[in-house]
């Protein structure tokens, strides 16, 4: 069975052709935070992305493109989903 960070990892990879991209699970963070979330399972997901995509898009339009992409995982009980995208040659933080 696929994992979730794969799935998100190939719908990242064929809709935007990243130069760089890190799918993180930062579940273990969160344990506690809710009754419900443990910290176990892949209920808190971090990405980072550098993709000529996101060129002349604002900050906005590029977290929106990302979660319209993703809104399936969303909507399966991914928790929560940190987007960090960037088009090339723009500074990250990572």
């Amino acid at each position: 069975m696929m994992t979730l960070r794969t799935r998100i990892e190939e719908k990242l990879v064929k809709a935007f052709a990243p130069e760089r991209l890190s799918v993180i699970d930062e579940s273990h963070l969160h344990a506690g935070h809710q009754p419900d979330i443990t910290g176990t399972g892949e209920t808190h997901m971090r990405v980072r992305i550098v993709s000529g995509k996101f060129a002349g898009m604002s900050r906005l339009a590029r977290h929106r493109a990302i979660t319209d992409l993703l809104k399936p995982e969303l909507d399966a009980g991914l928790h929560a989903l940190a987007v960090e995208p960037a088009a090339p040659d723009e500074p990250t933080r990572w």
